[in-house]
């Protein structure tokens, strides 16, 4: 007997669009209706990665190309090495699940080389796919349910933004409060300015700004207190006090001491990137790889952290938007933002009113809000766990927003 097609086939054909791995399953059992054992099949036919190594001799280039083929996936390298006219080629290994797990597995057969690059492509593959741990003192993070929010606290008179508004202690205190009030998880105090061309100060005119502060809010707020400094000194009174978390711009690279005193103190770091000092670094910034760079930047600073001591589920990172970037190096960092999930660590993003909105908008500090929001929206669609902003009430809003739609507006639930 001839089947018919549905009469109006225009009306009854359509791209599916899946938000995540999560929806993909359910609609498969509560649309299609497949049989339940049959879902880690289909799973692992669901995505493609693309895998990208850099500098691999040609040899291994040639090997990997032709296993990846037999195992129904592909490779792409330069065309001078496949004809062995280049000794070295960047190569991009794509696939899905499938394809990928049976390299994997042919890879241990291999020669050495293959097999190191086999286990390393397991390794990041489970990084990227596994929620991040983090626990900090007391407070553990669930960052499969929720986004947490840095609130800024720069007691300065320089900031780019604040500069001076929150200089006076009292002031300063009360505006603590506030952030905790309107749902900030994480308080951060900056007592040295870290704007593009910005000086350094001393740090005990650093430790006057911080630490009255830092006293004050510790005895009455629950929330974690992070301090927003790149010297040992100033992390070492700070975790004295009660600090839960330094946040230093260097990755522990400017003060060779700051790895150690945040291990002897068992506290949180955010290890962020950043190229140069803030008094050079965008003077004209250049990368010949950009995410690779910092990649490799992020991992010796979370090499440095393992060897003092540190954690690896209290290290946070932040690709460092602003701090030696040029504007499109910043949009590039919060579009593939989701390449840094490699490292299995939260990712922080803070880019609260920074020039990366003006220099588009053509505007002042003062009125990027709507910019910031976005922009921190799309970070968190993109990977982001915690965001760092001045305005906490506004951002608390629009995660409530994302959480509805992530949760509601779902094929199934």
């Amino acid at each position: 007997m001839v089947k018919v097609l549905p009469k109006n086939l225009e009306d009854n054909i359509r791209i599916i669009d899946f938000n995540s791995n999560e929806e993909f399953k359910k609609f498969l059992l509560e649309d299609i209706k497949v049989d339940q054992r049959s879902i880690k099949f289909f799973e692992r036919k669901n995505k493609i990665f693309y895998i990208y190594l850099r500098n691999i001799e040609a040899q291994f280039c040639n090997i990997i190309k032709q296993e990846m083929l037999s195992c129904g996936g592909d490779a792409a390298v330069s065309s001078d090495v496949s004809r062995f006219i280049k000794k070295n080629s960047n190569i991009l290994i794509f696939g899905n699940y499938k394809n990928i797990e049976q390299f994997i597995e042919k890879s241990k057969y291999q020669i050495k080389p293959i097999a190191e690059i086999g286990k390393k492509i397991s390794e990041i593959i489970s990084n990227y796919e596994k929620v991040p741990n983090l626990k900090i003192n007391k407070k553990k993070f669930d960052f499969k349910n929720k986004i947490y929010i840095m609130g800024i606290l720069n007691i300065t008179p320089d900031s780019f933004y604040d500069g001076g508004k929150y200089f006076d202690r009292e002031i300063a205190i009360e505006r603590a409060f506030k952030l905790v009030e309107e749902g900030a998880d994480i308080i951060d105090i900056g007592g040295q300015s870290t704007r593009p061309g910005s000086d350094e100060i001393p740090v005990e005119e650093e430790l006057k700004r911080v630490l009255p502060v830092l006293k004050a809010i510790r005895k009455k707020v629950k929330v974690l207190i992070s301090v927003d400094t790149y010297k040992s000194a100033v992390a070492l009174e700070a975790l004295k006090e009660g600090a839960d978390i330094i946040n230093d711009i260097s990755g522990l690279k400017f003060d060779k001491n700051m790895a150690k005193i945040i291990s002897k103190y068992n506290a949180g770091v955010v290890i962020m990137h950043i190229k140069g000092t803030p008094k050079t670094m965008q003077i004209n910034p250049e990368y010949d790889s950009l995410i690779s760079e910092i990649i490799q930047y992020l991992n010796e600073s979370i090499k440095i952290a393992i060897e003092n001591g540190i954690d690896y589920d209290k290290i946070i990172i932040d690709p460092g938007i602003g701090f030696g970037k040029s504007l499109e190096d910043n949009y590039i960092i919060i579009n593939k933002l989701k390449e840094f999930k490699i490292f299995n660590r939260p990712i922080l993003i803070g880019l609260s009113r920074k020039s990366l909105i003006g220099k588009v908008l053509n505007q002042q500090p003062h009125q990027r809000l709507l910019g910031t929001i976005l922009l921190n929206a799309i970070s968190i669609l993109n990977g982001a766990n915690i965001i760092r902003v001045h305005d906490v009430k506004e951002h608390k809003e629009m995660i409530k927003l994302l959480s509805f739609l992530n949760t509601e507006g779902l094929y199934y639930k």
